[in-house]
């Protein structure tokens, strides 16, 4: 059977079984959910760890880059509008050079780092933070689903998680799409995909500006 006759058995983002065939570019299948409308990469053509990080060596995420941080404000300055002072948060798959981390530091939060790669701290993933901040990393993510649900774990009640990742929005543009070029995505996000994982997880969202969606998780009552 040809892989484009197999279609993936779930959504790894909401679980749904229902995949239909996005388009073919080159020999790689996507698959478009039709419930949460994510587009994922055929997992047959999934980078190994080793040949992952390395592409992840190349990127020049140079935290003194006034342009690199002005990219990184799109999502900074909505989350610090929301969060309360000297709060305490992770920066979740914070890269080599955790830009993000800093300016968040400069701005009176206490900001903890994790990433698989480069700060494989298992200590900050026993703890609970004001606000967490996923900057280009959920469209690396081989369970999506899982790693939104330990998010949620980690987050205290009335905290804020902070995604940027560009939101998939024109399917005739796919192919070239600048995004779906880089090897490392494998799952693709619109804001109707985003939408329904707040409303699996019981989060309120906001999306300030393109790319960037804020997540509050509920307070106790």
């Amino acid at each position: 059977m040809s892989e484009l006759a197999i279609a993936p058995t779930r959504c790894s983002v909401c679980h749904a079984g229902e995949m239909r065939l996005l388009e073919k570019v080159g020999d790689v299948p996507y698959w478009r959910c039709t419930r949460c409308e994510a587009t994922l990469m055929a997992s047959s053509h999934w980078l190994d760890a080793e040949a992952e990080k390395r592409v992840y060596d190349l990127h020049d995420n140079n935290p003194e880059d006034d342009g690199y941080q002005r990219f990184l404000a799109k999502l900074a300055d909505p989350l610090l509008a929301r969060v309360p002072d000297e709060a305490h948060g992770l920066d979740f798959g914070c890269g080599p050079g955790p830009a993000l981390a800093r300016m968040l530091a400069a701005r009176g939060m206490e900001v903890s780092l994790y990433d698989p790669f480069y700060a494989a701290n298992p200590e900050t993933l026993a703890q609970r933070y004001d606000f967490i901040t996923c900057t280009e990393v959920v469209e690396h993510l081989h369970d999506p689903n899982a790693v939104f649900h330990q998010l949620d774990d980690l987050l205290k009640p009335g905290g804020w998680l902070g995604v940027m990742t560009c939101f998939q929005t024109d399917d005739a543009r796919f192919a070239n799409w600048h995004y779906r070029r880089d090897p490392t995505h494998i799952v693709f996000y619109r804001e109707t995909t985003l939408r329904w994982l707040a409303d699996a997880l019981g989060w309120e969202l906001d999306v300030p500006v393109k790319d960037v969606a804020l997540f509050r998780k509920p307070a106790e009552v």
